[in-house]
């Protein structure tokens, strides 16, 4: 076989490169990576899913499952690299590395590295524009007839910021850096000030009044998920109705189709920060169970990777009078399987700014901390992530500069010397949840004669994870997995010879708690569910001795296992 490809970390793929590249991790081990169209875009591209299990140690259906996907947003281009930094730690360390080893070959991976393959390809074309989703016009397929549309006006393959002289602008130099702009004072007049706007070229223009145009390209596929989905006058972006794009639904039908699927990572950019829910309601409204094992996870997170685990709820509002969903309600809200959102990368913290709040630093913060980050962006980033102002004859405007921040290349991503250092945070993280998830074991099989053709057939399994086999209390709630169901199969042969006397052919036992402990050894009132962890069916056959019978457990999110027992 041919070795598994060396990726770099350091570029962001086109298309048909990450196709490429995904397609020869299968032609290198066929024996752990198997790659699915999943879905197409809006524009026609597939939506590909690598498959990631030890093929020998049986298929990916039958075993429990951990989801990780990247880049629903166009520019979070490092959201990709991270799917594909994981992928590439799981293919190279089977074998090599026990705790991955022991993953591929009890659990299966589903790796998405890029959901919004149209977005991605606009935000990396040679004259980006740097939209939030999908490509596909939305709410009207209308071109602009005046404002402004932010792009790329100078033809260097970024989108910055124009400023302008005006005596009413809100900005003004910083007396000892020129290069930075500040915001004015209240009260303050006499000085020489700016209006900043973003690079882009106007239609109309009156020679007064500018206003920015919304992207034509209006969806957000992460409010089209179905779980509390909201028209837009309260969500923007959300779409016409629940699950109305074709990516959305690419990843709604894999989950509804994989019911093995216990637990899920979506990565984003930026903040530097992991996202636990809920969405919708505080931690005091959550179950308290399922709460107590996000944060025992989450926290694990936190010292793993080094970002913060926070609330979506309580610490991560766009505004603090609205809610924000998206995938992780869908995730936990609606299936009760587990979910995290990664916002990859905090270019404020990369500059040593370290007493910050993620979404109110961006509201408002001291100039010191700018000053930080110019200084950062000069020593660490070649001057780049901070470009200096630059004369530029705009065909509307006149006379402006160009410059700013470059956020595409710096603040929504990593500059290329750093994304697989952030990459690199997470395979352990990773890999140590989809350990968790619960799993099905065959403790026990017995068979005893009651007569001289008839058996008692025992068979007892066990829930080797940590979690639960319905992951969640939530999942419970919600009625969306089932207890272990116990199967019989009886050979095919005339039902004189061979029948099933006690018992039913199929059913359901119960759900089977995981190894994590409900309480700690000091715990006023001990746990009294010893072995929940196990449970037996038992049948009584009439069958000539010798005969070979098949016995199945299957458990949604803990997987399958089989086995025979022979009469005698």
């Amino acid at each position: 076989m041919p070795a598994p490809p060396v990726p770099r970390f350091d570029v962001f793929y086109r298309h048909a490169e990450l196709g490429e590249l995904l397609h020869d991790y299968a032609r290198a081990r066929p024996d752990l990576v198997r790659i699915e169209t999943i879905g197409r875009s809006h524009e026609g591209r597939a939506i590909w899913c690598a498959v990631v299990t030890n093929t020998t140690t049986g298929p990916d259906t039958d075993k429990p499952a951990f989801w990780i996907d990247g880049n629903i947003h166009a520019a979070e281009l490092t959201a990709c690299t991270a799917c594909l930094y994981w992928l590439h730690a799981l293919v190279t360390g089977h074998g090599e590395d026990a705790q991955v080893t022991q993953l591929l070959d009890t659990r299966a991976v589903y790796v998405c590295p890029r959901l919004n393959p149209d977005g991605a390809e606009l935000a990396l074309a040679d004259r980006p524009r740097h939209i939030r989703a999908s490509t596909r016009p939305y709410p009207f397929d209308e071109e602009p007839v005046d404002g402004l549309t932010i792009e790329d006006v100078d033809g260097d393959g970024r989108i910055l910021s124009m400023r302008i002289l005006d005596p009413h602008g809100p900005y003004k130099c910083h007396p000892d850096e020129p290069r930075l702009m500040v915001p004015r004072e209240p009260g303050e007049f006499g000085g020489t000030y700016y209006r900043i706007v973003p690079e882009g070229l106007l239609k109309n223009f009156d020679g007064l009044t500018i206003t920015a145009n919304k992207d034509k390209e209006g969806l957000d596929l992460n409010r089209n998920f179905p779980a509390y989905w909201r028209q837009e006058f309260e969500q923007v972006g959300a779409g016409p109705y629940p699950a109305s794009e074709p990516e959305v639904r690419a990843m709604v039908d894999f989950f509804v189709g994989h019911r093995n699927i216990g637990a899920a990572v979506s990565f984003h950019t930026h903040s530097g920060v992991i996202l636990r829910p809920m969405g919708t309601q505080s931690d005091d409204d959550m179950t308290p169970e399922d709460l107590w094992m996000y944060k025992r996870l989450s926290d694990i997170g936190a010292r793993l990777t080094g970002y913060p685990a926070i609330s979506i709820y309580h610490e991560f509002k766009y505004h603090p009078k609205e809610i924000i969903t998206g995938t992780q309600d869908w995730v936990y809200e609606h299936l009760g399987a587990l979910f995290w959102t990664v916002e990859i990368w905090a270019p404020n913290k990369e500059a040593g700014i370290t007493d910050y709040q993620w979404i109110e630093w961006y509201r408002d913060h001291p100039v010191a901390d700018d000053l930080k980050l110019l200084k950062w962006s000069d020593e660490q980033c070649g001057g780049q992530a901070y470009v200096d102002w630059k004369p530029f004859h705009h065909p509307q405007l006149g006379e402006v500069e160009i410059g700013g921040w470059d956020k595409m290349n710096f603040w929504r991503n990593p500059p290329p010397h750093l994304r697989e250092r952030e990459a690199a945070r997470f395979p352990k993280w990773l890999t140590q949840l989809a350990l968790s998830l619960p799993r099905l074991e065959v403790l026990r099989t017995e068979v005893r004669r009651l007569g001289e053709d008839t058996w008692r057939v025992r068979f007892a399994v066990a829930n080797a994870g940590y979690l639960p086999s319905h992951v969640t209390q939530r999942a419970l709630d919600r009625k969306t997995v089932r207890g272990v169901v116990f199967e019989i199969h009886l050979p095919p042969a005339d039902a004189d010879a061979v029948s099933l006397v006690g018992g039913k052919p199929r059913f359901e036992g119960p759900h089977l708690g995981g190894h994590a402990p409900k309480t700690s050894l000091l715990a006023f009132v001990p746990n009294r569910e010893l072995t929940a962890d196990r449970a037996v069916a038992e049948w009584v056959v009439r069958a000539p001795a010798g005969t070979r019978l098949g016995l199945t457990a299957s458990c949604d999110r803990a997987g399958t296992v089989r086995t025979e027992v022979v009469l005698d």
